[in-house]
């Protein structure tokens, strides 16, 4: 059973003039809090479906934004973001060419999972950039968009709390 998460209304009003990373960030520390810092199997009923989805997007931005798909992948998120709904988890947010991005790269995934997902050495790990460059352009219209798509995820948060969060 989902756990009950607040926040306290000062620190979202706090981090929200700081960005809407930081309105997000709020939400996905708790989490990861209430989580022990990591996702595993026993601990993924604490949270919700839409807490779940939030948290998923803090991954796939960090990871995506530092290293690609292929780190996302590598650092063991790929089965997190494209064996759940987030893609439609996003469209529901209102987010819908991102869910479309999400699905185009899950098709990539899915071909190649077992090949993405092996454990590898720094230098294997370096040639799969090469080897997955049809991740390339997908990792290219998040990087342009990767403004808005914050910003819409946090809108929609912002109008749904009680789906994320107790605000105190």
């Amino acid at each position: 059973m989902p756990t009950t998460i607040e926040i306290s209304d000062s620190a979202l009003k706090e981090a929200a003039s700081l960005g809407m990373d930081e309105f997000i960030k709020v939400f996905t520390d708790k989490y990861l809090d209430i989580l022990g810092g990591n996702l595993n199997a026993e601990k993924m009923g604490l949270l919700n479906g839409a807490q779940h989805s939030v948290l998923a997007y803090h991954f796939f931005r960090e990871e995506v934004m530092e290293g690609g798909f292929v780190q996302l992948i590598q650092n063991g998120y790929g089965g997190y973001i494209f064996d759940n709904p987030f893609a439609k988890s996003m469209r529901l947010f209102g987010a819908e060419d991102f869910s479309k991005l999400i699905y185009k790269a899950k098709k990539i995934y899915d071909a190649h999972k077992e090949d993405l997902e092996k454990e590898r050495s720094e230098d294997d790990f370096m040639a799969m950039y090469e080897q997955y460059e049809e991740f390339d352009d997908l990792e290219e219209e998040f990087l342009e968009n990767e403004e808005e798509i914050t910003s819409i995820i946090a809108g929609y948060i912002d109008e749904h709390l009680e789906e994320f969060a107790n605000i105190k």
